[in-house]
C-alpha cells in the first residue's frame, strides 16, 4: 500500500498546526465523497475504480486481441489528461530501452498534444511502411490539437489502407451521445468507448481513456484497476494513516507557511511522467482564484546536477515531495578494480539501488537543513497494481486539497483563454469581432 512519511518535514510542520489541517482535511473529504462542494458535477472519478468491470476490462482486451500481430504501432491521439495519463502508465512499467527493442506488443506514440508541423511531419515519416492504427481521445472531437492530429492522421491511414481497413483500425474514446468524434464514429462504425460525463480529463486515467492504451501496450489493466479499488477504500477512511488526508494537510500546512511551490521529486527515470501528469492534476485543478501551490518536478539524481544549486541555496518558497520505490525489478553490484582510478572500490559489492538510495537521503538531509521541508511518499514497486495505488491518491488528495484552498478542483477557466485569442487570430468564424480586436492590439 503507497504511504506517506512526514518525518522528514516534522520540523517544518508544528504539530498543532497539522491537527488543524487535518481537520479541514477530514472536512473536504466528505465533500468529495457526499458530492456537495464546488464542481459536483465532476466526481464520478471518485467512485470510479470500483466500477471498473469486467466488461470493461474484456472489451479493451478484444481490441488487444484484434489488432495483436496485424498493428505495429497505435498512435494514442489526445491532449491532457487523454495524454499524461497514458504516457505516465506507459513510460513508468516499460523497459527503460523499450523503443529501442522488439516486442510482441505494438509500440505507442502520439499525437494531438502540440501543434508542430515537424512532429506532425515526422511521426507520418515514421509511420510509413508500418502497419499502424489510431485511438483517438476526445469527448468534442473539436478541440482544436487533437482535431489537427486526428483529421491528418485518418487520411493518411485511409491513403494507405483504403476506408474499409482503416476502419477496423480506429478506435474512438468519446463522449457517448454527443460531439463531432461521437458523429463520425457512428457514421464510420468505429469501435467506441465511453468517457463518462461526470469525469474529467486530468482524472480520466482509470476510464477508457487510459485503460485501453495502457492495454495496447501489453500491461494488466485488471491488476491496476484493483490497486485503485485499494486506495479508494484506504482513502474513505477517516484515519491518520489514510495516505490522502496526511498528503492533502502537509502540503497546506506549508502552504500557508509561505512555500508556494511544491517540486515532485523521483529517483527512479521511470517515473519522470508521473511528473508531468501530476503538475496538470494540480496545476489545473488549484491554479485559480489568485491561489494555488506552483507544481513543478524534477528527476534526481540527474537534476541534482543542474536545479540542485537553486533547490539548496535559492528562494525559500518551496517544498519537496519525494516519491520512493522500495523494491526494484533487478539487481545490479559494483564489481572491483584492480587500479581504482576512478577510487570507487569502497563501494565493491555494493548494489547500485543502494547508492541510489544514500544519494536520496544524503539529499534530503542537505535539502531540509537549507530550509526545504521534504515529504515523503512511498511505493511498493513499480507495477500496475501500485501505478493503480499511485494514481488514485493523487486524484483524492487532490479533490481534498482544493477544497481546503477554497477553489472549485475541478474547473479550469483559465486554460479557455488561450483558445478564445488562437480562434480570434485564425479567424474562426464567430470570432469576427475579437479578431477585429486582437489585431489591432498586436498591431497586426
Amino acid at each position: 500500500m503507497i504511504s506517506v512519511n512526514l518525518k522528514a518535514a516534522g520540523e517544518f510542520i508544528p504539530e498543532s498546526l497539522y491537527n488543524e489541517f487535518k481537520e479541514k482535511a477530514y472536512k473536504a473529504l466528505d465533500t468529495v465523497l457526499d458530492g456537495t462542494g464546488a464542481g459536483n458535477d465532476f466526481l464520478g472519478w471518485v467512485t470510479l475504480p470500483s466500477e471498473i468491470d469486467d466488461k470493461l476490462i474484456e472489451s479493451c482486451n478484444e481490441v488487444v486481441a484484434r489488432w495483436k500481430g496485424k498493428v505495429e504501432v497505435v498512435v494514442v491521439v489526445g491532449i491532457g489528461g487523454s495524454y499524461l495519463g497514458t504516457k505516465c502508465a506507459v513510460e513508468a512499467l516499460s523497459h527503460s530501452f523499450a523503443s529501442a527493442m522488439p516486442s510482441e506488443n505494438p509500440k505507442i506514440v502520439y499525437a494531438g498534444h502540440n501543434m508542430s508541423e515537424d512532429y506532425a511531419a515526422e511521426l507520418l515519416e515514421y509511420l510509413e511502411g508500418k502497419n499502424f492504427a489510431i485511438v483517438v481521445i476526445s469527448k468534442s472531437g473539436t478541440t482544436t490539437e487533437p482535431a489537427i492530429a486526428f483529421r491528418l492522421l485518418k487520411d493518411y491511414l485511409e491513403s494507405k489502407f483504403g476506408k474499409e481497413i482503416a476502419r477496423e483500425r480506429i478506435v474512438a474514446v468519446t463522449d457517448a451521445a454527443r460531439g463531432a468524434l461521437r458523429t463520425l464514429a457512428t457514421q464510420e462504425g468505429y469501435t467506441t468507448f465511453v468517457i463518462p460525463d461526470n469525469v474529467g480529463g486530468r482524472f480520466s486515467v482509470l476510464t477508457p481513456v487510459g485503460l485501453l492504451p495502457i492495454a495496447l501496450a501489453g500491461f494488466d489493466i485488471r491488476k491496476m484497476a484493483e490497486g485503485a479499488q485499494a486506495m479508494q477504500k484506504a482513502c474513505a477512511e477517516k484515519s491518520d494513516g489514510n495516505p490522502a488526508i496526511m498528503y492533502a494537510a502537509a502540503r497546506n500546512v506549508l502552504y500557508s507557511l509561505g512555500k508556494k511551490i511544491e517540486i515532485l521529486v523521483n529517483y527512479n527515470p521511470k517515473l519522470q511522467y508521473l511528473g508531468e501528469w501530476w503538475k496538470q492534476l494540480y496545476g489545473e485543478s488549484e491554479g485559480k482564484d489568485g491561489k494555488g501551490i506552483f507544481p513543478a518536478s524534477v528527476n534526481f539524481s540527474t537534476d541534482l546536477h543542474s536545479m540542485g544549486q537553486y533547490i539548496q541555496d535559492g528562494e525559500r518558497t518551496m517544498f519537496e515531495t519525494n516519491v520512493l520505490v522500495k523494491n526494484q525489478k533487478h539487481t545490479v553490484t559494483i564489481g572491483s578494480d584492480a587500479q581504482n582510478l576512478d577510487g570507487l572500490n569502497f563501494l565493491v559489492g555494493k548494489r547500485v539501488e543502494e547508492i541510489n538510495q544514500k544519494a536520496q537521503l544524503g539529499t534530503r538531509l542537505a535539502h531540509t537543513d537549507g530550509g526545504v521541508p521534504n515529504l515523503e511518499i512511498e511505493m511498493d514497486r513499480i507495477d500496475e497494481y501500485n501505478m493503480g495505488e499511485l494514481f488514485y491518491m493523487f486524484e483524492i488528495a487532490c479533490g481534498i486539497s482544493g477544497y481546503i484552498l477554497g477553489v472549485n478542483p475541478f474547473d479550469q477557466p483559465g486554460v479557455e483563454a488561450y483558445k478564445k485569442n488562437m480562434f480570434a487570430l485564425l479567424d474562426k468564424p464567430g470570432h469576427e469581432a475579437a479578431s477585429k480586436e486582437i489585431k489591432a492590439r498586436l498591431g497586426l
